[in-house]
């Protein structure tokens, strides 16, 4: 199979789609591996270390002419003219981006197959974790720079002055964003409460965290309870496809204090906070009631190397399924076919058509039959 690695060009975002680790594993395995000159750069792999797994260096267009194009983030307006019915691995995040992606991606019949909504068996999201898990960490030390009163902040340091405890950190979700971003603010020594909606998963979860890691049924009514008194809060609430829900409202940040933080982890898919809108690491926050809300829709950006080999880690087994099967792979691989968001046309999550007010144009992967594209000659 023609496989494709275009460049991000998303701000800011460093991220390559692939390792030349991965593009040797392709490519040792007969697909052609076209990459894009300069695409990994910013996650430190040379064009030569592509090169050298086998891979061909190309133009922008001829990484987008593939039957397969694999890449970390959603397509910008910029890129829709090169959708053109071919099969598209990556974030997108449908119901938490501007709809006129859904639109180019309906319109060019393209397979659009999300990272964020492959499923495992055991309901987990394989493809959605490594990034989770960095932006949990990152949202905590972003939180911690902007409490810094020269960044704005309220000037409270989340963490242990000589044994006393100092901060106070609320985060909305026990996913691998939540419990991640629990555990890096419990160890640097501040107070934490945790809010999800599974007791038992919460029972499991502080056997895992410090002390200093409280675990609460979540609700509008316990989260304004704390908000008063809160430094940090972190939205980490996830409803995979669907745009997730305000949880946290204009009134309730209006009861915050000025200077304290909200990082929303959940902004790719709309925000859990309804304050919240997206930013980018060029402008990454904005005041609301003297509330500094940061809300960056690519936060793993911020560390491409770590992330981009984490993603491949991830991602390399499915890629390599879908290289071998092609289309017909959707059906016989279950966990792909939770991936499929698009196809010939329609949505096929559900939940996703849902949030985007397009269930018209919906219709179950099972009714479509995916069928193998004939590559078309070059």
């Amino acid at each position: 199979m023609d496989i494709g690695i275009p460049t991000e060009v998303k701000d800011n975002e460093s991220r390559v789609a692939l390792t030349p680790a991965g593009a040797a594993a392709l490519t040792g395995a007969g697909h052609v591996v076209r990459v894009q000159r300069g695409a990994g750069v910013g996650s430190g792999f040379a064009d030569a270390e592509y090169a050298a797994a086998g891979a061909v260096l190309c133009d922008t267009a001829r990484a987008w002419d593939c039957e397969l194009v694999v890449k970390v983030k959603e397509p910008l307006p910029a890129e829709y003219g090169y959708l053109k019915g071919q099969m598209l691995f990556t974030y997108l995040h449908l119901a938490g981006v501007d709809p006129a992606l859904t639109e180019a991606l309906l319109a060019s019949r393209t397979t659009g197959i999300g990272y964020e909504t492959v499923r495992d068996a055991a309901g987990h999201l394989p493809l959605l974790a490594p990034m989770s898990a960095i932006a949990g960490n990152m949202a905590v030390a972003v939180g911690a720079w902007y409490l810094a009163k020269p960044h704005g902040g309220i000037g409270v340091q989340l963490g242990r002055v000589l044994g006393e405890p100092h901060g106070r950190v609320l985060v909305i979700g026990d996913g691998v964003v939540g419990s991640h971003a629990a555990a890096s603010a419990a160890a640097l020594g501040a107070d934490v409460i945790v809010y999800g909606i599974d007791a038992d998963h919460g029972a499991a979860l502080l056997k895992q965290l410090p002390a200093n890691v409280s675990w609460r049924m979540s609700s509008q009514e316990a989260v304004a309870d704390e908000l008063p008194q809160a430094d940090l809060l972190i939205g980490a609430v996830l409803l995979p496809g669907a745009r997730a829900p305000h949880v946290v409202t204009a009134d309730m940040v209006r009861r915050m204090r000025p200077g304290t933080v909200i990082v929303d982890v959940s902004i790719d898919q709309g925000g859990c906070v309804e304050t919240a809108h997206p930013t980018s690491h060029s402008d990454p926050v904005y005041p609301v009631h003297g509330v500094i809300h940061y809300c960056v829709t690519n936060m793993p950006g911020a560390y491409p190397r770590t992330a981009t080999v984490a993603l491949t880690q991830a991602t390399l087994p499915y890629l390599k399924t879908l290289a071998a099967g092609g289309r017909t792979s959707l059906l016989e691989n279950p966990d792909l076919a939770c991936g499929v968001n698009t196809l010939d046309g329609y949505l096929t999550c559900e939940a996703s058509a849902r949030g985007l007010g397009l269930m018209n144009r919906y219709r179950p992967l099972a009714q479509l039959r995916p069928s193998p594209k004939p590559v078309p000659d070059r």
